[in-house]
């Protein structure tokens, strides 16, 4: 069965447009975890970032008490972050990239790059008891590379099919990206994630993809909440999941 983690990232971006700095304040994210979880989420997603422009963390030490299924915590390789999910202990850390000037995370992580370090990084969380994720885009040498550092899992970056999704010619390209990108990795032992940009209308062809265990997804979810409720945007996006065979 295909999973669901709801990003509820967004939900704070709403919260600190007005109440930044401030105690309190709504929409509640935690609560948001809450009514997803109620509604058959399999698990909730949330990104500290350095900056803290949305969720902070009382937030995260919250969400750790609610989400006793499956709680992914999005971090920057990021010694302050890294102490707060060890003390934390999410049950899984997604390795993201992070810019201060973007909006939400763009682009995948280069870990061939930074294979020392993120392979420093995933020793410490495990050692911690705790899962390591790499988001990365859908190619070779970046899941070669996160195999050698010993990932659990990759989160393959989605958004390039997301935004191909309106031209078939460029959409079939994509998905073939991210149909050899993620036989790739099962195949050199890693789970396989995937989010970003994804929609009610873009992931049932996502079914053909293999081997995924769970899509996290957030921005769409959040919006069409706006006008549908979120119990019911949540319900939606589980039906567009359905039949996803493996």
């Amino acid at each position: 069965m295909l999973k669901l983690g709801v990003n509820i990232d967004h939900v704070a971006t709403l919260r600190q447009a007005r109440y930044r700095g401030l105690p309190g304040g709504e929409p509640c994210p935690v609560e948001a975890a809450r009514i997803c979880l109620e509604t058959g989420a399999h698990g909730i997603t949330a990104h500290l970032r350095e900056d803290r422009r949305h969720i902070l963390d009382d937030d995260i030490v919250a969400l750790r008490r609610l989400v006793t299924t499956r709680f992914n915590l999005e971090i920057a390789n990021v010694p302050e972050i890294i102490d707060i999910a060890v003390r934390v202990k999410p049950d899984i850390v997604c390795l993201v990239p992070e810019r201060r000037e973007e909006i939400t995370t763009e682009g995948g992580l280069d870990v061939v790059a930074a294979e020392s370090s993120l392979g420093e990084c995933r020793r410490r969380l495990n050692d911690a008891g705790i899962a390591v994720s790499l988001f990365i885009g859908p190619d070779a040498e970046q899941i070669e590379a996160s195999a050698r550092i010993g990932a659990q899992f990759i989160e393959l970056h989605t958004g390039p099919y997301a935004h191909a999704f309106h031209s078939k010619r460029e959409r079939i390209v994509e998905i073939e990206r991210l149909v050899t990108a993620s036989r790739l990795a099962h195949g050199l032992g890693l789970r396989v994630n995937a989010g970003h940009g994804l929609n009610v209308e873009n992931v049932p062809i996502l079914h053909v993809v293999p081997h995924l265990e769970e899509l996290n997804i957030g921005h769409s979810l959040i919006s069409r909440a706006v006008f549908k409720g979120l119990a019911a945007s949540v319900k939606e996006m589980l039906q567009a999941m359905e039949g996803y065979r493996g």
